[in-house]
């Protein structure tokens, strides 16, 4: 079967800048969790946590970090619109 002449992407559309800022969002949000899961994780265990403790402390930290994040890249996404 012939490929079409686009190569299978849609020509002439961009992105809104609502969706721009829905893909910082979700970006800054990923990378903030996983910073959060680094350092949450490590700061957790030197204080000594276990168990559900540890779990529920890096967890809140993660979507903290997260959402400060997202927040963050979001608007600097909006800003460049």
């Amino acid at each position: 079967m012939p490929m079409p002449a686009g190569g299978g992407y849609q020509q002439g559309q961009q992105q809104s800048c609502f969706d721009k800022m829905k893909v910082g969002f979700i970006m800054g949000f990923s990378i903030g969790m996983a910073t959060g899961a680094l350092f949450g994780g490590f700061g957790a265990l030197r204080q000594g946590l276990r168990g559900r403790e540890l779990i529920n402390t890096v967890g809140k930290i993660m979507v903290q970090g997260g959402g400060t994040f997202g927040t963050f890249m979001a608007i600097g996404t909006g800003i460049r619109c």
